[in-house]
């Protein structure tokens, strides 16, 4: 089983000469964050996960979760390594300091976060899905629920988790079913079912907070009735620990492909306890907080998963000896060469590491605008708020996408062997197919992106990221790639904007395409920035990787993006046409 190794030396590049971190904190006010100190909390993270994380992750694959009278059991490991984690304060990093938080810049904490995902996908989960309960109680709970619960979130004392999916109500949430029925006390009394609720139990904290949407009695019908509540396991005693418990419990854990370290649950709630998170029938709005967010965190998910197998499948091809080099002998002291000398090896290496380094550039970009967001106001604040609900889609859609392709390339690269259990490449592949799915499917991103975030926008958020893009083509030096690049970024914006006069059924039938388009055109653009950028550093070796790195993006990936032009242009005719009975052989 490979061990995940962090890429600190891209990730320091990336940051601090190429995003300019420490201009970046400067402008935004919080200069007592620095370069230096990004680069500290890089390594010390990526110890952890090598040293901490990493081992824990076929083990935990093999002997799974369970559910035993009542009570959820992690593997072994798992939560020793969830106490280190808190210890170590990583918890805390983006935690309000006016609750015991880091406060840390989200680009500092989103290299960390790739790392644990890299390294075991599995056990990033459940703090995932706590950071983002963490921030959706911040930004809507009232005082009195924050002053109870963000301390013990932010610590990671107490864990959190997203209760939205039920048997009949998966993406289509109009469809809903839980109740919530008011209380004298200000309370409610939650009823229903939730299924596929990640860490819905589990043996890592003195208690769980769900984040659990529901109905009131007198709700409107449809989306604009589910308001969201606040329900622990354990009911707060006078102390603020948990006491009595709560009307809840776990009614299964699912048998899944991949992840099956995470604890994935069905939960019943039975007149359970709970607290109304911002207004009434106003829930959805308050859980699309958290939703964005963790639908980023999914996308670094594949991301990692990427990483880790890239890394497996080069230290694989660079010590597996067969045939000779078809461009000549490379071992002479050998009876054959390395197949990373065999050019469609190579190929498969060089697609992973095009499309990784491309979505890590991509994830950091996004990082940065969301610094922006949080430490500005107004006009810039609202300009970077655009920015991350338009890239939000495509970092989730293609960087899962991107992860699937890659570990699977993975496992090709190690031929016969890539299929057997002990490699450890078969299991990145089952575990990063979820990604695909959960947060909403890769097609419902498709759709919110050409729906919600282009057509009914009327291209707003669709010029705001324009201009961040062309932010970074303007800061090219060399004369040809800047015209390339600038080529590549006015084609996107102008093949977007035709995209504002169509019709819904066009447009459904077009998403998939245009969001691929979309982020192989930006991805040209941040290759283009990114290996200017590496020519004016000193780093000779890591810029001749950037360089040649990018001529294979554009010569082998970036066609792709011109495929997926052809087909979202050509209308929904074909997609439509076959129906009923032709959809059968008989």
């Amino acid at each position: 089983m490979p061990l995940h190794h962090a890429p600190t030396a891209d990730f320091q590049f990336l940051l601090k000469e190429w995003l300019g971190l420490d201009a970046h904190y400067q402008k935004l006010g919080i200069s007592d964050f620095d370069s230096d100190l990004a680069n500290e909390i890089i390594s010390q993270g990526a110890k952890f996960a090598l040293d901490v994380v990493a081992p824990l992750n076929r083990e935990g694959d093999e002997e799974g979760c369970k559910l035993e009278n009542g009570k959820v059991t992690t593997p072994k490991g798992f939560a020793d390594a969830y106490q280190e984690y808190v210890a170590n304060g990583w918890n805390a990093m983006l935690g309000s300091a006016e609750y015991d938080g880091q406060d840390l810049p989200y680009t500092m904490a989103v290299p960390v976060h790739e790392m644990l995902n890299a390294a075991n996908l599995s056990w990033r989960l459940t703090t995932m899905l706590t950071e983002s309960a963490t921030l959706a109680v911040t930004k809507h709970a009232s005082k009195e629920l924050k002053d109870k619960y963000l301390a013990k979130l932010i610590s990671g004392e107490w864990t959190g988790t997203m209760n939205l999916t039920e048997p009949h109500a998966g993406t289509d949430l109009s469809l809903l079913s839980t109740k919530a029925l008011p209380q004298e006390d200000g309370s409610f009394k939650i009823t229903g079912n939730k299924i596929f609720i990640t860490g819905g139990d589990h043996d890592w904290s003195s208690n769980v907070i769900h984040l659990v949407l529901a109905r009131l009695p007198d709700a409107p019908k449809g989306v604009k009735g589910i308001s969201l509540f606040l329900v622990p396991k354990f009911l707060p005693d006078a102390s603020n620990e948990p006491g009595e418990a709560n009307s809840l419990s776990v009614g299964s854990i699912e048998h899944k492909m991949g992840i099956k370290a995470s604890p994935t649950c069905v939960m019943n709630f039975d007149g359970a306890t709970g607290w109304l998170v911002g207004e009434e029938n106003k829930g959805l709005a308050c859980m699309f907080t958290m939703m964005n967010d963790a639908r980023f965190q999914v996308g670094l998910q594949g991301l990692g998963a990427a990483e880790a197998s890239y890394q497996g499948a080069l230290t694989y091809a660079r010590e597996r000896v067969q045939s000779r080099a078809p461009q000549g002998i490379q071992n002479p002291e050998g009876k054959a060469d390395p197949i990373v000398f065999q050019p469609d090896v190579a190929r498969m290496l060089l697609t992973q590491k095009s499309l990784i380094e491309g979505c890590r550039a991509l994830s950091l970009f996004y990082a940065k605008f969301m610094d922006i967001e949080k430490h500005t106001d107004g006009e810039e604040q609202k300009n970077a708020e655009n920015v991350l609900q338009y890239l939000t889609p495509i970092c989730k859609a293609f960087m899962t996408d991107m992860g699937l392709e890659t570990t699977n390339l993975g496992v090709q690269i190690f031929g016969g062997h890539g299929f057997i259990r002990e490699w450890g490449m078969e299991q990145l592949v089952r575990d990063v197919r979820i990604a695909m799915l959960y947060e909403g499917t890769n097609g419902i991103q498709a759709l919110d992106l050409i729906g919600r975030k282009l057509t009914r926008d009327g291209g707003q958020m669709l010029e705001s990221t324009y201009n961040a893009f062309n932010a970074l083509v303007a800061d090219i030096e060399n004369a040809e790639d800047k015209g390339l690049a600038q080529g590549l970024l006015d084609d996107w914006r102008a093949s977007s904007a035709d995209c504002l006069g169509m019709d819904a059924t066009t447009a459904a039938s077009a998403a998939c395409d245009f969001l691929n388009y979309s982020a192989y055109s930006l991805i040209g653009v941040l290759w283009y920035s990114m290996a200017d950028k590496a020519q004016r550093g000193e780093n000779a070796v890591l810029a001749a990787s950037k360089v040649k790195t990018r001529d294979f993006y554009m010569e082998r990936i970036l066609p792709r993006r011109d495929a997926h032009k052809v087909a979202y242009t050509a209308g929904p005719e074909s997609t439509l046409a076959v129906s009923g009975d032709e959809f059968d052989y008989l």
